[in-house]
C-alpha cells in the first residue's frame, strides 16, 4: 500500500472501554477513491474504528486526520462522513423520497449576502428534489420516489440507506456490515453493486465485514484485524497468497497449515518430505507452511512428491473437495476430477505454492510472573505447581521451603519476579471447568496438519495457546491444566536481594 493523495490517516490510534483495549495502536492511510475494507471476526474492533472515523466514538489516544487536519475530536456532523448501518435506520412513516431528502430539509449551506459576508440558509425545493433525484438514480431506485419503505425488500432498503448517505455527497462513504440483513443471493448481488457504485462515484468507501468473500471481491485493499490490532494491510491477491501468518491464511481461505522447518537454502520439510521453495529462511528455523487445496497438483501414486489416500469427499458444483491423509497428516486438496473414497494418489506443489511464514510465537511466554510463599508460579494471578530449583543451577530446597544454592546460600523466593515459559502441548485443555487450575473461553481454532492449535482467554484477558488432537469450537468454556516439570523458568533481575 503506498501513499497517494492521501484523504485519511489514523495514527497510533487506540481505544478503551472500562479499562479494556479494544483498538490497540492502530495505524493506517487511506487514499482519495480507495475502496478500504476491515476484516475481521466478531470483537476485533474493525466497527469502534469506524466509528472512530465517523466521529461517534472519540479515541483514548491518538490522531485521525481528514485532508491533513486533525479530526480527533470533531463532532460527526461537521465531518464530510457518512455512514450506512447494518439496520438501516429508515423513517417507516415516510415514502423512499422523504427518506432520503429528511437530512437535506434541515441542512444549511453558506451563501454570501454581501462581500465578506455569509448567511447559513435552507436549500431550496428545487436543489433538494435535484439532489434526491440523482442519488435515487446511482442506486438504481428513481422509479420508487413514492413507494412506502416498508413494501420494499431487504436490498432495496438498503439502497434506499445508500441514497440517503449519499446525497449529502461525502468525501468519505462509512459502511458497518450493511449487507449482514440480506439473504445470500441478494448479498451476492449486492456486493457487485455496491462495487459498480463505487467506480461511478469515485468516492472514498470504507467498508466493514467478517466475510471474507465480500472483502475480496469489493475491496481495492484489506485491513485484517484481530483483537483491536491491524494483522496485514494488502490488497486482495496480496492477502491471499502471501499471508503474513497463519490467522490470516486461516482467516482468508481454505488452508492446509503445517508446522515445518528450514533444512537447507530454500528447503522446508512438512508431511514428512522436503520441498523446494522460494522463501530463505535461515537452516533449521520453524517455521509455518501454508497451502491453498487448489495448488495441490494429484497424480497416481508414487508420481509426485508425497502418496496420500482419499479419507472424505464433497462435491461443491465447480469441484471436488478431498481430504487426504499423508502419515498422521491431513490434506485438503480441491480439483475438478473425480476421484473415489480410499484412492492412493500422490500430490505435487510447485514452490511458488509454498508458502512460508515465520512463526509469530513457538512457546506460551509469560513475563509478568512471580513466585507465591508456597514455591508456585503466580500466572494469570492463578498458582500452578513448578520446580523453582530451575532459578539456581545445582540448588535444592530445604525442609523450611528456601531455596539453597550450592554454597549453601538460602534464598526466600516469595514475590520473585519470574519470566515464565509454557510450551503448547504442555497444557491439558479440559471441558469440565471444576477439573482444572484456570478456566477460559476458546477465542480460535486453527487446525495445523495433524493437530489444532487453540487459544483459551482468560477473564483477565491472558491467552494460552494449546495444541491438542481435539477439536474445541469459538466461545466454549473450559479448564486448563499445566504439567509443573514443563513450566520454564528464568529469574528476571537478580536474586541477591531475596537472601536469607
Amino acid at each position: 500500500m503506498e501513499k497517494n493523495d492521501v484523504i485519511i490517516e489514523l495514527t497510533h490510534v487506540s481505544k478503551e472501554y472500562d479499562g479494556t483495549t479494544v483498538v490497540d495502536d492502530f495505524n493506517l492511510y487511506v487514499n482519495k477513491g480507495e475502496f478500504v475494507t476491515f476484516l475481521g471476526p466478531s470483537g476485533c474492533g474493525k466497527t469502534t474504528t469506524l466509528r472512530m472515523i465517523a466521529g461517534f466514538e472519540l479515541p483514548t489516544a491518538g490522531d485521525i486526520l481528514l485532508n491533513g487536519e486533525d479530526i480527533t475530536n470533531l463532532p460527526p456532523y461537521k465531518r464530510p462522513i457518512n455512514t450506512v448501518f447494518q439496520r438501516y435506520a429508515l423513517f417507516p412513516h415516510l415514502d423512499v423520497y422523504d427518506n432520503v431528502a429528511f437530512g437535506l430539509k434541515l441542512k444549511k449551506v453558506p451563501v454570501e449576502m454581501s462581500p465578506g459576508k455569509t448567511k447559513m440558509v435552507k436549500l431550496s425545493e428545487k436543489e433538494i428534489d435535484d439532489k434526491v433525484t440523482r442519488a435515487l438514480k446511482l442506486v438504481d431506485l428513481e422509479a420508487f420516489e413514492d413507494r412506502d419503505v416498508t413494501t420494499l425488500s431487504g436490498g432495496q432498503q438498503q439502497r434506499v440507506a445508500i441514497a440517503r448517505a449519499l446525497v449529502n455527497e461525502p468525501q468519505i462513504l462509512l459502511l458497518d456490515e450493511p449487507l449482514g440483513a440480506l439473504d445470500l443471493k441478494m448479498r451476492k448481488e449486492m456486493q457487485l453493486e455496491l462495487k459498480e457504485m463505487h467506480r461511478k462515484l469515485g468516492i472514498t468507501f470504507i467498508y466493514v465485514t467478517h466475510d471474507q468473500e465480500e472483502a475480496l471481491t469489493m475491496s481495492d485493499t484489506i485491513v485484517v484485524m484481530r483483537d483491536g490490532k491491524i494483522q496485514q494491510i494488502g490488497s486482495p491477491t496480496q492477502i491471499y497468497n502471501e499471508p503474513k501468518n497463519a490467522y490470516v491464511a486461516n482467516f482468508i481461505g481454505e488452508s492446509n497449515i503445517y508446522n515445518a522447518t528450514m533444512i537447507g537454502n530454500k528447503k522446508v520439510r512438512f508431511l514428512n518430505s522436503t520441498w523446494e521453495c522460494v522463501d530463505d529462511y535461515p537452516r533449521n528455523e520453524k517455521v509455518d507452511v501454508v497451502i491453498r487445496p487448489e495448488d495441490i497438483v494429484v497424480g497416481p501414486k508414487d508420481a509426485g512428491q508425497v502418496n496420500a489416500k482419499i479419507i472424505h469427499k464433497i462435491f461443491k458444483g465447480i469441484h471436488y473437495e478431498y481430504l487426504a491423509s499423508v502419515g498422521k497428516n491431513e490434506v485438503t486438496i480441491q480439483t475438478t476430477i473425480d476421484h473415489p473414497i480410499n484412492e492412493e494418489m500422490s500430490l505435487k506443489i510447485i514452490p511458488d505454492n509454498i508458502h512460508i511464514m515465520k512463526k509469530e510465537f513457538t512457546v506460551n511466554i509469560y513475563d509478568d510472573a512471580w513466585i507465591n510463599k508456597k514455591n508456585q508460579v503466580m500466572i494469570d494471578d492463578t498458582a500452578f505447581d513448578c520446580d523453582v530449583t530451575q532459578l539456581i543451577k545445582d540448588s535444592h530446597l530445604d525442609e523450611e521451603g528456601y531455596l539453597v544454592d550450592s554454597r549453601g546460600v538460602r534464598y526466600d523466593l516469595n514475590d520473585v519476579d519470574v519470566v515464565a515459559e509454557v510450551p503448547f502441548e504442555a497444557i491439558e485443555i479440559i471441558d469440565n471447568p471444576d477439573d482444572g487450575i484456570i478456566n477460559g473461553h476458546v477465542i480460535q481454532s486453527i487446525y495445523i496438519g495433524d493437530h489444532y492449535q487453540i487459544i483459551v482467554r482468560t477473564e483477565n484477558e491472558e491467552d494460552f495457546v494449546i495444541d491438542t488432537p481435539y477439536l474445541w469450537n469459538d466461545d466454549d468454556f473450559v479448564s486448563l491444566k499445566i504439567t509443573p516439570k514443563q513450566i520454564a523458568l528464568r529469574v528476571k533481575g537478580e536474586l541477591k536481594p531475596y537472601e536469607v
